[in-house]
């Protein structure tokens, strides 16, 4: 069975995955917001140091339910920052906090998060046509611009990219894999 190039194939986790989760749309807004703040955890690491951390993190951050992340204190952030399980980033945890705020707005303002970021597709998905793969977009560019209007942090149009290949917006299996 023929994976994307990225795929470590000695690794069963980043084969599940692959196979399973990357690139599959995602409409639900629990998953919506888990993978972005997974996303913005990896700015400067790669994925599978986040993948394989996926875990302690949905513990650490009570199963990425958005309104308990919002409302976390200093005393809370103190115990992230001792969870070696996870990434120990001030910055990045004060960001998820900051962008969990954000994202109730937009699910206020757009009725869901999912509504909000498939419109920027027109609930379309993009699809890899060339094998010719980007790190940005001029669409990761706008919303990576929206957001950060919004006020959201780690959230540049890199890390927008992986994160609307993670969710299926954008679907860049390679034209070899069996996932195309």
């Amino acid at each position: 069975m023929k994976r994307c190039f990225w795929v470590d194939e000695s690794s069963e986790l980043y084969k599940k995955y692959h196979d399973e989760e990357w690139g599959v749309p995602k409409y639900d807004d629990h998953e919506l917001f888990e993978l972005l703040i997974l996303e913005s955890f990896q700015a400067g690491l790669s994925w599978f140091i986040v993948l394989k951390k996926r875990d302690a993190f949905r513990l650490a951050f009570d199963n990425f339910d958005v309104e308990k992340v919002a409302s976390y204190n200093e005393k809370k952030i103190n115990e992230l920052l001792q969870n070696e399980g996870i990434i120990r980033s001030r910055g990045k945890i004060n960001a998820a906090i900051n962008n969990a705020k954000i994202f109730l707005e937009i699910q206020k303002e757009y009725g869901s998060f999912s509504n909000y970021i498939w419109g920027f597709s027109k609930g379309e998905i993009i699809k890899n046509k060339d094998d010719k793969f980007e790190v940005s977009t001029p669409l990761s560019d706008k919303i990576s611009k929206d957001l950060k209007k919004r006020g959201m942090k780690y959230v540049g149009t890199v890390i927008i990219y992986s994160y609307l290949q993670a969710i299926g917006i954008v679907n860049d299996h390679e034209t070899t894999c069996f996932k195309y």
